[in-house]
C-alpha cells in the first residue's frame, strides 16, 4: 500500500503489486488494470512523489515515538501486554535488531480490563484520534476486535495505536488521562 507510510498524510489512495514474470496470478491483475484502468491519478502520483521525500525524517520520528509510547506502555498498571519489536523482552527484539534500524510506528497492547473499558479508553483520547486508517503523520488507534465484527477472534482488550509524529509529551500525557478511566 503506498496510501500509508509511503504517502504518509493519509490524503491519498495507492498501491502497487509486484511480482515476478510469467506468474499467471500477476498475469490475471496486470488484465484488469488494463480493462478497468486501476491506475492512480497524475495528481495521486504527484502527491506521492511529494511524500516520498519526506519519507525518511517521517519514519525517524514515527519509530523514535513508537519507541517511547510502547516503553511508557509496558510499565503501565493499566496495560497488560504490549507487542512491539523494539521492546527488550519481544520475541521478535533480537531478529528486528538485525534486519533493521529502527522497530516501526506501530504496536498493539491489551488493556487490562474489560472489552468495554478498552472501547472506552479509545473513546477517551484527546490527541490520539480513533480511526481504522492507520499510518499517517497523525496518532491514530482503534479497537480493534470492535472493527472486525462479532466473530472476530482480536481480543476483546486489544487495542491497535499506529505512532504518529506529535510531541511524545504530547502522546503520553494522553495516553495517561485515556488508559486511567
Amino acid at each position: 500500500s503506498t496510501t500509508k507510510y509511503l504517502g504518509g498524510h493519509s490524503d491519498l489512495l495507492g498501491g502497487a503489486v509486484i511480482s515476478r514474470p510469467d506468474n499467471p496470478f500477476f498475469d490475471r491483475v496486470r488484465n484488469i488494470q488494463h480493462l478497468a484502468g486501476a491506475v492512480p491519478s497524475p495528481h495521486d502520483c504527484w502527491m506521492l512523489q511529494r511524500s516520498i521525500h519526506t519519507l525518511s525524517c517521517r519514519m525517524e520520528m514515527h519509530c523514535s515515538n513508537a519507541q517511547k509510547v510502547a516503553e511508557y506502555l509496558a510499565g503501565h498498571k493499566k496495560v497488560e501486554k504490549v507487542f512491539y519489536p523494539g521492546l527488550k523482552d519481544s520475541p521478535y527484539y533480537q531478529v528486528s535488531k538485525k534486519q533493521s534500524r529502527n522497530f516501526g510506528g506501530m504496536l498493539s497492547f491489551l488493556y487490562r480490563g474489560s472489552e468495554a473499558e478498552a472501547q472506552k479508553v479509545v473513546s477517551q483520547s484527546k490527541v490520539i484520534t480513533p480511526a481504522t486508517s492507520l499510518g499517517g503523520v497523525e496518532s491514530t488507534w482503534e479497537h480493534r476486535r470492535s472493527s472486525e465484527g462479532l466473530n472476530s477472534p482480536t481480543p476483546g482488550n486489544l487495542i491497535r495505536f499506529s505512532v504518529g509524529l506529535e510531541h511524545p509529551d504530547d502522546l503520553l500525557a494522553d495516553l495517561e488521562q485515556a488508559l486511567n478511566i
